[in-house]
């Protein structure tokens, strides 16, 4: 634990603070001032952080990583109104005591001055041309390794980021850029400001050498390509498909939330980072022959799902990552055609048993508490699978308006997964509760033996094992083929833990396929 006294001003630091932060407060403005150096790795700052108090309370605790071993950031000053305040830093939050106890209603304006060198959060290193770089990479919650902040998904803010940094660098952010100002000493202010509250896990800064491009317009949004120097051609080829990918998504979910989309470039830890309209890409993305265009996909699907339609808790991660899974496969489909998303699905469904051999989590998670390992087959393909069995049993109509009603109801807020059951009951007008028990807070999918043979007053006999150690409920579709060469789907409705299906057939079966059409989530033959 670290203790820092600010010493240099006139501020008692009360060492009985919580550790933990408090869910009393609402963010809703930041507003942050960074300096940016190639002398050091050390950044300078100021946040102003508008707050909004529902109830009363004597402190606010914002999430800011303490100084220690030489990382960290150090608070200087906390002021509000004029008036220096009492804080502490401790256990990587800073508390501070407010002179009069708010009431429940009340907001409030909040300067710190903090510096220091970003544990994690800012990346500040090397692209792979040598050059330097600063990159934030907030996703889940790193955000406040370099931002005091209240770095919870379901806490949503409007935010400008006002960068001084070395003249020769060129600075993206999400939002509007509104200045860009040369200042002496080979300075260079830049300043962007996004107004559709977004949570901190999506909130960047991007600072490096750039080549940019103007994609395109996209329903009079513009579409840009941020991409280093050395590989302009090949970048901007790549990253201009995002011009093809965003109608597909404003045509089928809704309106695009925000004023711009930028595909960057950049040195995030990920694949790709869904950064509110400014998406962050690894620099292995960029290959000049837009064999990544499953990636854009995914990132562009986030702008609707994760970013304005936003998981109330990292618990519910499938209503970000499972819909952008499933969305690029829809997009895919749309484009390529029902047999490339067949071969997509049976991919998804290989890794979601593979991973289930190895965790007994269900999807819906309350018990991992370390989010990055939610990065994980049940959050992407197993969440995928769900909305594709949930898309078969409602039928396409029903699935869409379900989809887009979804999103009229939450783009700007926050949802769980029984927000979104309860709005594909009310469009199907069906009791879903079973179906998103057992596939959504159960672990595993079914194991299935299947059996047949052919009885007396040609009957077929098909019995279904469930081999797990509870049933589930499901359709199962069998494809019998005869002896003749011809096909026939019949459709089984699957309840118990092993069940006999009596079928009349009129010609020999020497061949069962299950699931033909890839519709349901299952391992077994």
């Amino acid at each position: 634990m670290k203790i820092l006294t600010l010493s240099l001003l006139p501020l008692l630091l009360a060492l009985t603070a919580d550790s933990q932060p408090a869910n009393n407060m609402d963010v809703l403005h930041y507003r942050i001032q960074i300096e940016l150096s190639d002398a050091s790795d050390s950044i300078t700052s100021k946040a102003e952080i508008k707050i909004h108090f529902p109830e009363v309370t004597d402190q606010l605790i914002l999430d800011l990583t303490s100084a220690a071993n030489g990382k960290g950031m150090t608070v200087v000053s906390v002021i509000e109104k004029g008036r220096l305040l009492e804080a502490i830093q401790r256990d990587d939050h800073l508390t501070i005591k407010l002179p009069v106890k708010t009431k429940a209603g009340d907001e409030s304006t909040f300067t710190i001055n903090y510096k220091g060198i970003p544990a994690d959060g800012l990346i500040i290193s090397k692209n792979k041309f040598g050059h330097r770089t600063f990159f934030a990479d907030n996703w889940p919650n790193r955000g406040h390794n370099w931002i005091p902040c209240h770095d919870d998904p379901a806490d949503k803010a409007s935010v400008e980021f006002i960068v001084t940094a070395p003249q020769h660098y060129q600075v993206i952010a999400n939002g509007l850029q509104v200045e860009e100002t040369n200042l002496p000493n080979n300075l260079k202010l830049t300043h962007w400001k996004e107004e559709v509250p977004i949570s901190t896990k999506v909130m960047a800064i991007g600072a490096a050498d750039f080549a940019v491009n103007l994609s395109g317009f996209v329903n009079c949004i513009p579409v840009y390509s941020w991409v280093y120097p050395e590989e302009r051609d090949k970048g901007f080829f790549d990253y201009a498909q995002a011009t093809e990918i965003l109608p597909f998504f404003i045509s089928n979910v809704g309106p695009y939330g925000y004023k711009k989309l930028a595909n960057v470039e950049s040195k995030t830890t990920f694949g790709g980072l869904e950064n509110a309209n400014t998406i962050f890409y690894s620099e292995k993305s960029i290959t000049g022959t837009r064999q990544n265009e499953d990636l854009l996909a995914h990132e562009i699907a986030h702008q609707w799902f994760g970013n304005m339609a936003t998981e109330k808790s990292f618990a519910h991660l499938w209503l970000s990552e499972g819909f952008a899974t499933y969305f690029t496969i829809l997009y895919f489909e749309n484009k390529y055609g029902l047999d490339t998303a067949r071969q997509m699905l049976k991919k998804d469904r290989e890794e979601t048993i593979a991973y289930s051999k190895e965790s007994n989590h269900p999807v819906v998670d309350e018990a991992t508490i370390d989010y990055m390992q939610l990065l994980n087959a049940n959050s992407y393909q197993k969440g995928g699978w769900v909305l594709h069995m949930l898309r078969r049993q409602l039928g396409d109509t029903l699935f869409w308006r379900g989809i887009r009603e979804y999103y009229a109801e939450y783009a700007g807020k926050n949802a769980d997964t029984d927000d979104l059951r309860k709005i594909f009951e009310k469009v199907s007008g069906k009791n879903l509760q079973s179906f998103f028990t057992q596939w959504l807070y159960t672990a595993g999918q079914p194991q299935l033996n299947i059996s047949w043979k052919t009885a007396a007053n040609k009957k077929l006999l098909i019995t279904i094992k469930q081999l797990q150690e509870s049933p589930f409920t499901f359709p199962l579709e069998i494809e019998l083929h005869t002896n003749s060469g011809k096909t026939k789907i019949e459709k089984l409705n699957i309840t118990k833990k092993e069940e006999t299906f009596p079928l009349n057939v009129s010609e020999k079966i020497v061949k069962l396929v299950a699931d033909p059409d890839i519709n349901l989530l299952f391992e077994g033959k």
